[in-house]
């Protein structure tokens, strides 16, 4: 059977771009069944999307295709994915308030599947205060936002308002759909962004760290059935839905609710970057300007280190974030640290890495294997790491 994404089309002017992706999905292998809300009913007709999927459309909440069967919970349980294509700001308010108004916004009731949201508007409507509350709440629901594009919209004006590619839309819903059961019954614990080390109350030692691959780990591991624990030093990222969540800011933190989440672990996944340094004394107020400054280190905990030492049978992976030399640096921390594998970034690199979509690694065991992850985002690269560390312990 294949998998099925349930398709929201609402009343925006880019609602004919929903037949190319509904297209695309079906190249892709999915199952596409469409709703279309009264007023993208407007823009493109139900016969469309019926001709286009080979499946009936649904608009009215009372709608049945088989009788006697409520499709609004059919449709529901049946969804992999649901996408919401192009979602106007009236649609995120609809769906952000738990309100149910037409067919899609039932089915959204009563699934559990991974929303996307393609929005589609006037730049000043998707820049509004109210449309982007209404987005921060449903990406705390789990909901992926495919922000839209900058450009000339349908009402002549320039801005973030236009749907997002084809490309990226799609892109979106493969990997929410993947699902696997290759960690099921694993806790995994993961470590990701930044740490900060204050110098004074308003200055902080800290590095470029986005938190966005260790997140993209998090989300992997929960689609491959894991528990996880996301221990995350300060990021402007969501956490994914289900994911067990440690906010820290220094090293200290970091070590310490790692030591504690690792007592039932089944894998450490070590993609922080911890600051090296702290300094030896802060400040209890801010330090004025006054000519060129010393300022004291120490060393921070090595906290991947420290794990290994605490529960030397766990399986440790670290990251290292090279810019030369990358296999010694890589190959030297697997000693030192005591891992069982390493994922060498080159950092130097401007197209993956730090604040980047997309990432490329090296993958270094202890035994010598070496697999290389081909660049793609940093999701595909999560699952193609976790899926052969997994293979790796022969879980």
């Amino acid at each position: 059977m294949k998998s099925v994404v349930v398709l929201g089309v609402t009343g925006s002017v880019a609602a004919y771009r929903a037949c190319d992706v509904a297209r695309e999905l079906m190249r892709n292998g999915f199952e596409v069944r469409a709703c279309l809300s009264r007023s993208a009913a407007e823009f493109v007709t139900p016969a469309l999307f019926e001709a286009l999927t080979g499946k009936p459309v649904l608009t009215d909440v009372f709608d049945e295709p088989v009788k006697g069967r409520m499709a609004h919970i059919d449709w529901a349980r049946d969804a992999r994915v649901l996408l919401v294509c192009p979602a106007t700001a009236n649609a995120i308010a609809v769906l952000a308030s738990g309100a149910s108004e037409d067919m899609f916004t039932t089915i959204a009731q009563a699934s559990r599947a991974p929303m996307i949201m393609a929005p589609a508007m006037n730049p000043d409507m998707y820049s509004s205060i109210p449309n982007q509350e209404n987005l921060a709440k449903l990406r705390d629901r789990g909901a992926v936002v495919v922000e839209p594009l900058e450009g000339e919209v349908a009402c002549g004006e320039q801005g973030q308002g236009k749907l997002a590619s084809v490309g990226a839309i799609v892109a979106a819903v493969l990997e929410a759909g993947y699902r696997s059961n290759l960690m099921a019954g694993r806790r995994i614990v993961i470590t990701a962004g930044p740490t900060r080390e204050l110098i004074d109350p308003v200055r902080f030692i800290s590095n470029r760290s986005s938190g966005k691959m260790g997140y993209e780990l998090a989300r992997a591991a929960l689609q491959m059935g894991a528990s996880v624990a996301l221990i995350s030093g300060p990021v402007a990222l969501t956490a994914p839905a289900g994911a067990e969540l440690v906010r820290v800011t220094s090293a200290q933190e970091m070590k310490d609710a790692v030591l504690t989440a690792i007592q039932n672990a089944d894998l450490l996944i070590g993609a922080a970057a911890v600051a090296d340094y702290r300094a030896v004394a802060v400040a209890p107020e801010k330090i004025k300007k006054s000519g060129d400054m010393q300022l004291r280190l120490i060393e921070n905990p090595d906290i991947l280190s420290e794990s290994h030492r605490a529960r030397p049978e766990l399986p440790i992976v670290g990251f290292a974030a090279e810019t030369t030399d990358h296999e010694r640096g890589a190959k030297d921390k697997i000693d030192k640290k005591g891992l069982f594998a390493i994922a060498m970034n080159d950092v130097s690199r401007r197209d993956i890495g730090f604040d980047a979509n997309e990432n490329e690694l090296v993958l270094y065991f202890a035994d010598g294997e070496v697999t290389l992850i081909q660049k793609s985002s940093k999701f595909n690269v999560a699952v193609a790491m976790l899926e052969r560390i997994a293979t790796r312990l022969s879980w």
